[in-house]
Order: C-alpha cells, then sequence, then structure tokens
C-alpha cells in the first residue's frame, strides 16, 4: 500500500507588537520548503481580520516527507522563536484526503 498524501493546517498568533517579526519569518520558510523533496504545496495565508493572525496551507506526499521537514534547519531555526513570536504554540492539525 502506498503512503498516503497528507494535508497540514497550522495556524500562528502573534505576539501584540510582534506581527510583523512573525511575518517576516514565516514568509522565510516558503521558499526553502518548496524546494524539499515531498512537499506538493507550502502556501502562507494572513487573515484580512488580524493583522497577527497566519495559516500555512501544506501538502505532503507522505508522513515521512512532513517529519522530514519538521527536521530541517529552517524549522529548527524558528522553533526557538515561537515563545518570543506568538502568544501560544500555533496549532497544528493533520488531515488525510479521503475524497
Amino acid at each position: 500500500m502506498s503512503a498516503k498524501t497528507i494535508t497540514v493546517v497550522a495556524t500562528f498568533q502573534a505576539r501584540p507588537g510582534k506581527e510583523a517579526e512573525l511575518k517576516k519569518a514565516l514568509i522565510s520558510l516558503v521558499a526553502p520548503t518548496r524546494a524539499e523533496a515531498g512537499c506538493l504545496n507550502y502556501d502562507l495565508h494572513a487573515s484580512p481580520e488580524d493583522a497577527g493572525k497566519f495559516l500555512f496551507h501544506e501538502n505532503w506526499i507522505s508522513p515521512a516527507a512532513l517529519d522530514a521537514h519538521m527536521k530541517t534547519p529552517h524549522i529548527a531555526a524558528l522553533l526557538p522563536r515561537v515563545d518570543e513570536l506568538c502568544i501560544a504554540f500555533p496549532e497544528i492539525k493533520i488531515w488525510e484526503k479521503i475524497a
């Protein structure tokens, strides 16, 4: 049986006054992530109603590809800054396409 494509939805809420810094940090993840093996798409969205709310919509060829992404240097560089930039750890939900 082949691996299933998975979708990730990750939401970030900036600390007040950190909106621009968080946006810059998240944008810096896009190019290197899109170049990763197994990345089908990695799209960053900003809320039109809340300048500090951001969402990644991602599709990966397999859970293993997502696991590899989470171990990359660009993700490792962001993790220590999450507490500084965000009010809480990002909400990360994984979805499997069923139809």
